[in-house]
């Protein structure tokens, strides 16, 4: 079957040679395509290719219907608005709200947040997932905050699309598990300006724009592009900001191992003290920390337990029921919660 090279999935099998304009031979038959044989095949400014037949996909009956489809399928759309940002220099909007708007509504339903977060939580996340990842934590906080049903959608899509100059960064770069140099760094950076550029190039959105432009900045100062502070930074950005950093400190890295949520939580906690704005800070943690409550956790000592009651005067030092024992880790000061889990 013949399909054009934003439609290629990962998994998809080239069936014949692909050469570019001028003959030279870029992958054989047989290939496997996966993110970067089509960013190479969209470089080549190789429009079409054939591929082997996809599989059929499942009956209804055989289809799941929870929210990793869901997700999956968001991922699977916010790819291909990245690749058509990465070949055009901008993207459809439309197909943004359509993937968008749908899942948001289902989430309105999902009250159990910490548990969302815990489903969004996977191993090896790229920029698509985290994308999606922020853009969902960001409408919580938005709705938390007491934005209207109108600004949280806006917000979520700030958040959606804040990475989408990195549709322009060197795929050497992005896929780089180790150490980058300074100039590899700078390179990085740029996607800030970049995001900026392709959302004002595809959509009648400066607060979308700007919130890709800012994510990097700080109230203190020390962020950038421009090393803004708290003035000058949009309200929005300050949201997609903390949801950003919250989901990156999940996520494993060469420089640390991956953290559990209420790690997390307590060190996005300290940064709202003057880097991150404190009412954004507070109201994740405000809603999210009550929704432990109830949860299996695994504390530092190896034992596991539920949450049973938080401590008002100490947010991280809750109630922990082990089997018929209680550890009060407000007076048991040395031990805290390694992990949650759903």
């Amino acid at each position: 079957m013949k399909v054009h090279v934003t439609d290629l999935k990962p998994g998809d099998c080239l069936m014949t040679d692909t050469f570019n304009s001028v003959g030279l031979h870029i992958l054989p038959s047989g290939t496997i395509v996966q993110r970067e044989e089509i960013s190479l095949l969209i470089r080549q400014r190789i429009e079409y290719v054939s591929i082997v037949a996809r599989e059929l996909p499942q009956t209804i009956e055989e289809q799941s219907h929870g929210l990793h489809d869901d997700f999956d399928q968001v991922i699977m759309n916010y790819e291909s608005t990245f690749l058509e940002a990465l070949s055009q220099g901008s993207f459809t909007p439309d197909l943004v709200d359509a993937t968008l708007q749908p899942l948001l509504e289902t989430l309105d339903k999902q009250k159990d947040v910490v548990s969302l977060l815990l489903l969004l939580d996977r191993e090896d996340v790229d920029t698509y997932q985290h994308s999606l990842q922020v853009g969902l934590l960001s409408y919580y906080i938005a709705t938390w905050l007491g934005y209207s049903k109108e600004e949280r959608y806006k917000i979520s899509r700030a958040g959606y699309l804040h990475d989408i100059g990195k549709s322009q960064v060197s795929l050497s770069i992005l896929n780089n598990s180790g150490w980058l140099n300074a100039a590899e760094e700078e390179e990085l950076k740029r996607h800030t300006a970049y995001g900026y550029d392709i959302i004002r190039r595809s959509m009648k959105d400066e607060a979308t724009a700007l919130v890709a432009l800012q994510h990097h900045e700080y109230e203190d100062g020390s962020g950038y592009p421009a090393n803004l502070r708290k003035n000058d930074i949009h309200p929005y950005t300050e949201i997609v900001t903390v949801a950003d950093i919250y989901m990156k400190l999940t996520t494993s890295r060469l420089s640390r191992p991956k953290q559990g949520l209420v790690s997390v939580l307590r060190q996005v906690h300290e940064m709202g003290f003057g880097k991150l704005n404190g009412n954004v800070v507070q109201a994740l943690t405000g809603h999210l920390l009550p929704g432990f409550v109830g949860k299996t956790v695994q504390l530092s000592n190896g034992e596991t337990g539920t949450i049973v009651m938080n401590n008002a005067l100490d947010i991280f030092k809750p109630l922990i029921k082990v089997d018929e024992d209680y550890r009060d880790l407000s007076r048991e000061r040395s031990l805290t919660v390694d992990e949650v889990f759903i």
